[in-house]
């Protein structure tokens, strides 16, 4: 075996990879994680984190990771700041590479996790987890009594929009069509509400917001009517981005079996794929929670599941 062919593989890091990692490292198989285009996940870009259970005052996002990485690590988990940008998953050992390394593996765990679909201003980035999110479910809480405003138009909007209205005082839905995406009941539970209103046929411009001593804040938006042309300025505390999630499964095209929207599928109860030895953690294989703890706890699943299965391949 080459030097660089390993007992797991774990593609991705975040609550899932690290967790993974934790568990296969206390079971002595020495992981290798592959920290991918966002060390630490989707909660890297989120700011302060405060329904994952043990943190009674809350915990700051990459600050969490940073713990969930040390603590695999000290295990004996490896870390590699790489991206893994080929698989070949038809023989064992399993082949991975990073660029043009190559790298084997008994057993793989792919935890890639999915990228909150963006509008792509540059002025959003800027502003994200300071006043602008991707996850109604995470942040919702901060804006308590507060004017808020979502992009969307599918069920997903309109979930993230009827949570939202449990604390913001007023909530401003802003699609880019006439009418909405979204199934009829979940767009009349949203509908008739009365803290809601909707912007029609008009699309986000410009995120707009303060720097003041190095804090950033939002404090408005710019919005364009696509039928008119014609600009508005809005102020409001937080704007949502409701537009789906995109799962990080490009590289497993034709090799692993996917849902139609690009989630992994894995077996019921399991973490288990088509293939055997290859498991799925987190938000690569879950469309539905899309939360830290519940990746973690399936990253955990996926460690056992490939630790009993080595136990029975060796």
């Amino acid at each position: 075996m080459s030097a660089n062919h390993r007992k797991v593989i774990i593609i991705g890091s975040g609550p899932a990879g690290f967790t993974a990692a934790l568990y296969t490292a206390r079971a002595n198989l020495k992981p290798l994680i592959f920290e991918g285009l966002q060390p630490g996940g989707q909660l890297t870009i989120t700011t302060e984190v405060e329904n994952y259970p043990g943190f009674e005052h809350g915990i700051m996002g990459p600050e969490l990771m940073d713990v969930m990485r040390k603590q695999a690590l000290r295990f004996g988990a490896e870390s590699e700041y790489k991206i893994i940008t080929k698989v070949d998953f038809s023989k064992r050992p399993f082949t991975v590479w990073a660029d043009e390394e190559e790298y084997t593996a008994d057993a793989v765990i792919v935890a890639t996790g999915a990228t909150a679909k963006l509008l792509g201003l540059p002025s959003e980035n800027h502003y994200m987890g300071y006043g602008v999110s991707a996850c109604a479910t995470c942040d919702g809480f901060f804006f308590r009594n507060q004017e808020v405003y979502v992009v969307g138009g599918g069920d997903t909007a309109m979930e993230e929009a009827n949570f939202l209205t449990k604390f913001a005082s007023k909530l401003t839905l802003v699609h880019r069509r006439d009418e909405f995406r979204a199934s009829k009941i979940m767009q009349d539970r949203v509908l008739n509400n009365p803290k809601v209103s909707v912007m029609w046929d008009s699309v986000v411009e410009e995120v707009l917001g303060t720097n003041e001593n190095g804090k950033k804040k939002l404090t408005g938006l710019k919005i364009r009517n696509v039928k008119t042309g014609e600009i508005s300025q809005v102020k409001t505390d937080g704007l949502f981005l409701a537009i789906g999630h995109q799962p990080n499964t490009k590289i497993f095209e034709g090799i692993l079996d996917m849902h139609a929207t690009g989630y992994l599928k894995v077996q019921a109860g399991s973490t288990k794929t088509n293939i055997e030895g290859v498991f799925a953690a987190g938000d690569v294989a879950d469309h539905y929670y899309r939360q830290a703890i519940t990746a973690a706890g399936s990253g955990c699943m996926a460690a056992l599941d490939a630790e009993r299965w080595l136990e029975g391949h060796d």
